[in-house]
C-alpha cells in the first residue's frame, strides 16, 4: 500500500496551509482553502508584493529576491516562512517546486503535509524517463525514446541516425511545455539541446534531458486522475490540450472530443495502471498522443495539479483542490466513477503579442474587465493597475466556459470574449476570437472537420497569425491610474516587518514615504509603462524587442553575420527568445553580456554593411 503525503501522528484535520506559489493558482488555492475552513498563508517575491494572491491569503511573507530562483524555487525560504508562520501544510500549486520530489521529502521530513503525491511518486513519474519505463512495464502505448537522459548533441544525433527525424529533445523533469525543443534537421541539433538544457534548468532547477521520436500533427490528449492510499485510481475526465504555441497548451476542453470508445478505454486503462504501479496519491494527468491515423502514445505524467483543471472541475462537479486536502492527509476517495455533464473549453489569457510569435509583452494592466454570465467563470491573478514583469510565466487568467454541447460551448466562449478587455500591454485575445471561428477549431461538420494538432497554429493557421491585430498599450506619457484610495484624512500603506506583510491605515500626511522605522519598509508605488512592442531593428541598431535577461550571446565583435542569424538568446516569461539578425554585415559595439538584463528597445549591436 502506497504511503500517504502526510507524516505520522498528523490530524486528518489542516489548520493552515502555505500555498508555495503565485498567480492565479496561489488565488485559486486559497478560496479552495476558504471553504473549507483553513487558514492559507502567502509568499511572494519582491515584484509580486502587492499581488492578488497576496491579498487574499491570511497572512503572507517576503520571500526576498527578483527572479524564480532566488524566490518560489528556494526550497529553504519557502520551508522557513512555514515554520515561522506554524503552516502545517504545503500546497505547491503547479510550476516552481510542485514536481520536486527532495522539496517533498522535505516538507514530510520538516513534519508537514504536502499536499501532492508521495516523493518516491515525484521521483518515479515526474522523471520523464522513468515515467516511460513504467508505462512500458504495464503496457501502455509508447513511441520509441532514450532509455535515460542524453549527456549531449552527439547522443540525440545519435538517436536520429536509428529511428529518423523529427525528434523531441524533452526536459527529463518538469513540464508546460519547457525544456521542448523539436528537430528537424541534423544540423539545428546542437543549439537546440542547449537551448533545451538551459530552459528547463531555469523553470526547474534541473537540466536533464532525454529525447523522443516526435509525431508530426499528433492531437495532444490526457486524463485527469485521482488516487488515495488504498490504491483507489479514479479517471475523472479526458481533455483535449492540441492548440499549442511553442509546445504550450493556450486552449483546453473536455472531454476530449471525437474520440473512439475503444480509445477512451485504452486511455483510462494505461493511466490507472501507471498510477498504481508508482504508488501515487492525490491529483495527476496522464498525457498521451493520438497519431493521425488514431495510435495512441504515452507522453508523459504530470505529478501535481494542471492548468487546464477548472474543465474538468466545469464538467464533474468536483472540487480538484479540496479533493487534493483531502488525499493529502489520508482520507479515501469514497467514489470508483464520476458522471460527467456537458462540455467545458478554456481559453489561457496571457500577456503575449500573437502577431508577433506570441512575443511576450511584460507591461501595465490600466483596464480590466472580466466576463460573466450562464456558463462563464474566470480564474483570474491580476487585477487592473498590476505591473506584469517579464520575470514570471504570461499567464494573467483563465475564461473558463461550459455548455450542454461542445457547439453551444463554443458559442458561450465567443460571447465571452466579447466582454472581455484587458488595456495596457498585449494579450492572446484576438487569438482566441479567431481560432473560435475556425472551422478546423470549431469542427461544424463534427469529427470529419476537427483538424488541429499540437503545431496546427505554426502550420496551418501561421499566415491567420500574422494577420491578427495587436493589443496596443496606452500612448506613451499618458497618466498612470492611481489607485482608490482611503479618505483624505487616512492613509493605507503596506508594510514588512520581520519579511510579513501587513497593511496599516495611519493619519495622512505623517510623512512617512520616505521611509519607516523600525525594520518596516513602504513598497515603491509602480507607473504604467508600455509593453513590450515589435522588434524595434532600425538601421544598423539591433535593439531588444522585450525586458528580458540575456542567456547565450552567440556572436563577438567584429564577427560577420547574414539576415536571420542568431545574435543573443533572451529569457523573458521563462521562456527563450531568439534574437536574430535583422540584416547582414559586421557585428559592432556588442554590449551584450550572459546574464544582463536588458530593457525593450535597449540597443544590442549595430551591424553595419561590409563593402563587397
Amino acid at each position: 500500500m502506497p504511503s500517504t503525503s502526510a507524516p505520522p501522528g498528523t490530524s486528518h484535520r489542516l489548520r493552515k496551509v502555505l500555498i508555495a506559489n503565485r498567480g492565479e493558482i496561489a488565488v485559486r488555492v486559497a478560496r479552495a482553502c476558504a471553504d473549507e475552513g483553513i487558514a492559507t498563508v502567502g509568499v511572494y517575491a519582491d515584484p509580486d508584493r502587492d499581488s492578488l494572491h497576496v491579498k487574499l491569503c491570511d497572512e503572507a511573507y517576503a520571500l526576498g529576491g527578483m527572479r524564480a530562483v532566488e524566490t518560489y524555487l528556494d526550497g529553504a525560504k519557502i520551508l522557513d516562512v512555514a515554520r515561522r508562520s506554524g503552516a502545517d501544510a504545503v500546497h505547491p500549486g503547479y510550476g516552481f517546486l510542485s514536481e520536486n520530489a527532495d522539496f517533498a521529502r522535505a516538507v514530510v521530513d520538516a513534519g508537514l503535509v504536502w499536499v501532492g503525491p508521495p516523493a518516491a511518486a515525484i521521483d518515479a513519474l515526474g522523471d520523464k524517463v522513468t515515467a516511460r519505463q513504467i508505462a512500458q512495464q504495464v503496457g501502455a502505448p509508447l513511441v520509441p525514446g532514450t532509455p535515460d537522459p542524453v549527456s549531449d548533441a552527439d547522443a540525440v544525433l545519435a538517436f536520429a541516425d536509428t529511428h529518423g527525424l523529427p525528434v523531441a529533445i524533452k526536459a527529463a523533469f518538469g513540464g508546460g511545455g519547457r525544456g521542448l525543443k523539436v528537430a528537424r534537421t541534423r544540423e539545428e541539433v546542437p543549439e537546440l539541446f542547449d537551448s533545451a538544457v538551459r530552459e528547463a534548468t531555469a523553470a526547474f532547477g534541473r537540466g536533464e534531458c532525454f529525447v523522443e521520436r516526435f509525431l508530426d500533427r499528433p492531437r495532444h490528449v490526457e486524463t485527469q486522475c485521482l488516487a488515495d492510499a488504498a490504491g483507489n485510481v479514479v479517471v475523472l475526465s479526458t481533455r483535449d490540450c492540441s492548440l499549442q504555441r511553442r509546445h504550450q497548451k493556450l486552449v483546453e476542453e473536455a472531454p476530449a472530443p471525437f474520440l473512439t470508445p475503444e480509445q477512451e478505454a485504452e486511455l483510462v486503462a494505461s493511466s490507472q495502471a501507471i498510477l498504481r504501479a508508482a504508488g501515487y496519491v492525490g491529483a495527476g494527468t496522464c498525457e498521451f498522443l493520438v497519431g493521425a491515423d488514431g495510435t495512441l502514445s504515452f507522453l508523459e505524467v504530470n505529478t501535481r495539479l494542471q492548468v487546464e483543471h477548472p474543465v474538468t472541475e466545469e464538467i464533474t462537479g468536483v472540487d480538484l483542490v479540496r479533493e487534493q486536502l483531502r488525499l493529502a492527509v489520508g482520507e479515501d476517495l469514497g467514489y470508483d466513477e464520476v458522471p460527467t455533464r456537458g462540455h467545458a473549453i478554456e481559453l489561457r489569457i496571457n500577456g503575449e503579442d500573437p502577431a508577433s510569435g506570441f512575443m511576450p509583452a511584460p507591461g501595465t494592466i490600466t483596464s480590466l474587465i472580466w466576463p460573466s454570465g450562464p456558463g462563464v467563470r474566470v480564474d483570474s491573478g491580476v487585477v487592473a493597475g498590476d505591473v506584469i514583469s517579464g520575470a514570471f510565466d504570461s499567464m494573467l487568467a483563465k475564461i473558463i466556459v461550459t455548455g450542454a454541447t461542445r457547439a453551444q460551448a463554443v458559442e458561450r466562449a465567443r460571447r465571452a470574449l466579447k466582454e472581455t478587455e484587458v488595456v495596457g500591454l498585449p494579450t492572446v485575445l484576438p487569438f482566441h476570437a479567431s481560432v473560435l471561428a475556425e472551422p478546423d477549431f470549431a469542427a461544424p461538420d463534427g469529427a470529419a472537420s476537427f483538424r488541429v494538432h499540437t503545431t496546427w497554429i505554426e502550420s496551418d493557421y501561421a499566415e491567420r497569425l500574422r494577420a491578427l491585430p495587436t493589443t496596443r498599450p496606452p500612448e506613451a506619457g499618458a497618466p498612470s491610474p492611481e489607485p482608490a484610495g482611503e479618505s483624505e484624512a487616512t492613509e493605507r500603506v503596506v508594510v514588512e516587518v520581520g519579511g510579513k506583510r501587513l497593511e496599516v491605515v495611519l493619519p495622512a500626511g505623517l510623512g512617512i514615504s520616505g521611509g519607516l522605522r523600525g525594520g518596516m519598509r513602504r513598497p515603491v508605488r509602480r507607473s504604467a509603462g508600455r509593453s513590450a512592442a515589435a522588434a524595434g531593428s532600425n538601421g544598423a541598431a539591433l535593439s531588444s524587442p522585450m525586458q528580458g535577461t540575456i542567456v547565450k550571446v552567440a556572436v563577438g565583435e567584429g564577427d560577420l553575420v547574414e539576415p536571420g542569424d542568431l545574435v543573443v538568446v533572451l529569457e523573458a516569461m521563462k521562456m527563450e527568445q531568439p534574437l536574430l539578425a535583422h540584416r547582414g554585415g559586421r557585428v559592432q559595439g556588442i554590449s551584450a553580456a550572459v546574464g544582463q538584463n536588458v530593457a525593450t528597445g535597449a540597443v544590442i549591436c549595430q551591424i553595419e554593411p561590409v563593402d563587397a
